[in-house]
Order: structure tokens, then sequence, then C-alpha cells
């Protein structure tokens, strides 16, 4: 029952035009601060801001955060490492990035299904 409300929330969230900064920071559990600064330093990061001057990311900013988050917090490079590998072939670290969240997709699939044999 959990899963599905879990499900019903993250298609409300794909559904929206525009993250606020705070949206953004709880979908990767890191802080405000991180996500501000992966925009100073990733060019590919571009949010709407308004007259205030409060920043709106759309559904591309998020891929291109996913994308971010996989090199640096889970394959380990550094920012300029990270840099490097989408300046060199950013198609192909895109479909790496793909694989990988469909493994997990199906690792985590098998884990429940484990989980409700046992």
């Amino acid at each position: 029952m959990d899963q599905e409300l879990e499900m019903n929330e993250n298609a409300e969230v794909k559904e929206k035009l525009y993250y606020s900064i705070g949206e953004v920071a709880e979908m990767f559990k890191v802080n405000q601060s991180l996500i501000r600064f992966w925009e100073k330093e990733f060019t590919i990061i571009k949010p709407y801001r308004n007259k205030k001057g409060t920043r709106y990311f759309t559904k591309k900013d998020i891929d291109n955060f996913h994308l971010i988050f996989h090199l640096v917090k889970e394959r380990g490079l550094t920012l300029k490492g990270a840099k490097a590998k989408l300046r060199e072939n950013r198609e192909d670290q895109e479909q790496n990035f793909e694989v990988v969240k469909k493994l997990k997709e199906i690792k985590e699939l098998l884990v429940e299904m484990r989980d409700g044999i046992e």
C-alpha cells in the first residue's frame, strides 16, 4: 500500500512543469546549496528565474541533475571528471545512466519479489 502511495506521489511530480529548488533537493536527498553549486558548475542546468530571482527547474534540468548525480555521487567522478565526460560524449553518458537506472529498478523489483516469497 505504501508503495502505491509513493508511486502516485511520483506520478504527480512528473506532471509538473517547474520544480522549486527545495523540491529538487528533496528528490536527490541533498542540500539546496549543492543544487545551487551544481547549477553554477554545469552549464547544462539552466533554471528559469522569476523577477525575484527564484529558481524553477524543468524536467530537462531534473534529468541533467540525475546524470550529474550519477557521475559524481554514484560513479565517484570529480566535478572536473564529470564535466569532461559530459563534454566528450554526453549521449553515451546519458545512455549508460539510463541502463544503470533500469537495472536498479529491476533489482528493486527482484528484491521485493524475494521478500514476498519469504
